[in-house]
């Protein structure tokens, strides 16, 4: 297999080599900049759009209501991690507004 540059999928701005094969037709490109962002960051990819949200790690914890999901980020407030979702306010309003309705320890980030 040849080597193949892709665009950062997360700044979208620096081309690299490094990539992730998430599904089998999905792989996102990482440069290392955002590799070195994760370590001080959460980083979610929306696997719709494309769309990625970088937000600091301890903020997003000290924001969780949830206590499991305040546990499990705490557990992985030291690990380089970029997440994907389904999908992400900007191409799916009405679902997250739903989701929060539901949810009410919904995260606020």
């Amino acid at each position: 297999m040849k080597d193949q540059f892709g665009k950062c999928s997360i700044c979208r701005d620096k081309y690299t080599l490094q990539r992730v094969a998430l599904e089998e037709d999905a792989v996102i490109y990482v440069c290392s900049e955002c590799i070195e962002k994760a370590r001080d960051h959460f980083i979610w990819l929306c696997m719709v759009c494309g769309k990625s949200y970088v937000r600091p790690k301890d903020l997003v914890i000290t924001r969780i209501k949830d206590l499991e999901l305040k546990k499990a980020y705490m557990l992985c407030e030291n690990e380089i991690m970029i997440q994907g979702i389904e999908t992400c306010i900007s191409c799916s309003p009405e679902r997250m507004l739903d989701y929060a309705e539901m949810h009410e320890t919904a995260m606020e980030c």
